[in-house]
């Protein structure tokens, strides 16, 4: 198909804030609604040590620590989708790492409040999502098809 040479995949997980609250549904149903393919899901609680990893180029931040803590302190819903320009895109529709700085019509400028509960984590580089997706997910853990809707969304 013309135009799809170009795809991206992206890590994306629903912090334990965003699970609790029961946002996973209206997460799930922007990104599809944007166009974007979903490839691999999982729904677990992570060690503090897996997160430590995932969280490795924060490790001198002051927040590190507390953040690790949290983000194992509960269920995640973990995802990969696929896109053009995913990463970027996502970026954009997550809204600013604080909410407060967040636009109406973004995640985290409709859903929350708080910085240290911004309910969901998106790559913010194509390199860092190249990690996180390896972090998270083992090669036969992805479903491979094409999505039916893939000519009204591609040139």
């Amino acid at each position: 198909l013309a135009g799809t040479g170009d795809m991206e995949r992206t890590f994306i997980a629903v912090k334990p804030d965003g699970v609790q609250r029961g946002l996973c549904g209206e997460i799930i149903k922007r990104l599809e609604q944007r166009g974007f393919h979903l490839v691999a899901a999982k729904f677990l609680q992570a060690s503090e040590d897996h997160m430590k990893q995932h969280y490795l180029d924060l490790k001198d931040m002051p927040f590190y620590g507390g953040l690790c803590k949290y983000m194992s302190s509960g269920p995640v819903f973990a995802m990969v989708w696929e896109g053009q320009n995913i990463v970027k895109l996502v970026r954009m529709m997550l809204g600013e790492t604080n909410p407060a700085d967040s636009k109406p019509g973004s995640i985290r400028g409709d859903l929350c409040i708080n910085i240290g509960r911004n309910i969901i984590h998106g790559s913010d580089t194509l390199e860092n999502a190249k990690k996180e997706v390896g972090l998270w997910f083992k090669p036969e853990e992805f479903v491979n098809y094409t999505s039916c809707f893939q000519p009204y969304l591609y040139e």
